[in-house]
């Protein structure tokens, strides 16, 4: 029983402003024509104001779940226009221009009602008692005892004929027109609804993607502490027994396993910082990618001993989200070389052309299978980072044969 009896605040202000602005024009307009004047104005106004009244307060509640509880809500409101119309024609029929404001309102009503066919339905209802109850005034002026002249004569009946011809025509206009305008703020507001719709999903989205992205970095950072840092530590470990085992001995070669002790600590206090640095969330520092890739370069020679061949050519500045992939995926590619590869050569390429970024990395190291080396995070960061930027990223290796990696990005997403 509830959820047929549901209704819903009215949607529009605006309309609803309106709504209260017609209704204070229909208690304006006169109820009777001054054509009787022998006639009382207005027998009875307390029940034609109970009635617009009860009609306006139904406009502040709106049915929403079902067709017949929306039916049932039109045809009660057709029922107090119709009993207002009673209301004033008590004494006679006059012309229905009061009943105008109310038959826009129904018709306004059944737009935030209705489907597009039943707003049709009671437009064209609308219509039609606005029609009939004109005619009925129409027929009964020749009953009226002062005109001059019969109905089918011109003079002041004719006045009439035209004057009801264009009340029918106006309000027929004024009929599209209200349907128009209410469909076109109906159109506006469920656009901005799934405008808004959307803009939440793709912020759901983005928040995906990120907790994604940070669960992944985590990832390969744990790994890499794992299996740099712990394999450190835990060589560090055997050191240190082995001088305290031959400290009372032989001091020496105890000296010898702290000093090998220090060299991994320090080994791990570098890996330590390493992992802190790739979880910067600018790890250019504002710096342009050049001095950034010379200072990366830098360290990689002082760390290795290997010198890299590095060929830059940037005519135009690049953004900050492609300067920070570009250097991401050349720092994880020195850090595979250091730890992984070793090579005594490597070679970076870095140049754009008329449509693309390109970046060539390469090492004479020992190399590996691609095919069989799925899990690394450190690969799997450089391509999930190419792909974010709609470019291509492939590795060609063999083993025994080094590396070479191959970046391609669309230099159009460098302009957005």
């Amino acid at each position: 029983m509830n959820r047929l009896i549901q209704f819903q605040s009215h949607p529009f202000r605006l309309l609803l402003y309106l709504e209260w602005i017609l209704l204070g024009i229909t208690l304006l307009l006169p109820a009777r024509p001054p054509h009787m004047p022998h006639q009382v104005f207005l027998q009875q106004p307390l029940l034609l104001f109970l009635c617009i009244a009860c009609f306006g307060i139904m406009g502040l509640r709106l049915p929403t779940i079902n067709l017949f509880s929306k039916v049932l809500y039109t045809g009660l409101e057709l029922g107090l226009i119709l009993l207002v119309s009673v209301i004033n024609n008590s004494n006679g029929f006059g012309p229905p221009l009061p009943l105008i404001p109310l038959l826009l309102i129904l018709v306004i009503r059944s737009c935030l009602v209705f489907n597009v066919t039943g707003r049709l339905l009671v437009a064209g209802l609308a219509f039609m008692v606005f029609t009939t109850l004109i005619a009925m005034w129409y027929i009964s002026l020749k009953d009226v005892p002062f005109l001059p002249q019969k109905p089918t004569s011109g003079g002041i009946q004719g006045i009439f004929w035209h004057f009801t011809l264009n009340s029918t025509l106006l309000f027929g206009l004024v009929l599209v027109f209200v349907l128009l305008l209410v469909n076109a703020l109906l159109a506006e507001r469920q656009s901005r609804e799934k405008l808004a719709i959307a803009h939440q999903q793709l912020r759901e989205y983005a928040h995906r993607i990120e907790d994604q992205a940070t669960l992944q970095e985590r990832n390969r950072i744990a790994r890499e502490i794992h299996d740099a840092l712990g394999h450190s530590l835990t060589a560090q470990s055997i050191q240190l027994e082995n001088a305290l085992l031959f400290l009372s001995s032989n001091v020496d070669k105890a000296r010898t396993f702290l000093e090998e002790a220090k060299q991994l600590g320090s080994s791990a206090l570098r890996e330590v910082r390493q992992s802190v640095a790739t979880l910067r969330r600018d790890p250019l520092h504002g710096k342009s990618l050049e001095s950034s890739l010379a200072l990366l370069l830098a360290d990689f020679q002082r760390r290795t001993n290997i010198i890299p061949e590095c060929t830059l050519s940037l005519p135009r500045p690049l953004s900050a989200e492609i300067s920070t992939t570009i250097y991401r995926i050349v720092q994880e590619a020195l850090t595979n070389i250091s730890k992984h590869s070793g090579a005594t050569q490597v070679k970076i390429n870095l140049y754009t052309t008329a449509k693309s970024l390109h970046l060539h990395l390469y090492d004479n190291g020992k190399g590996f299978n691609p095919n069989q080396n799925t899990t690394g995070f450190g690969i799997q960061g450089m391509r999930e980072r190419t792909l974010t930027l709609g470019g291509q990223f492939h590795i060609v290796s063999t083993p025994k044969a080094g590396c070479q990696i191959i970046c391609n990005i669309p230099l159009l997403r460098l302009a957005q």
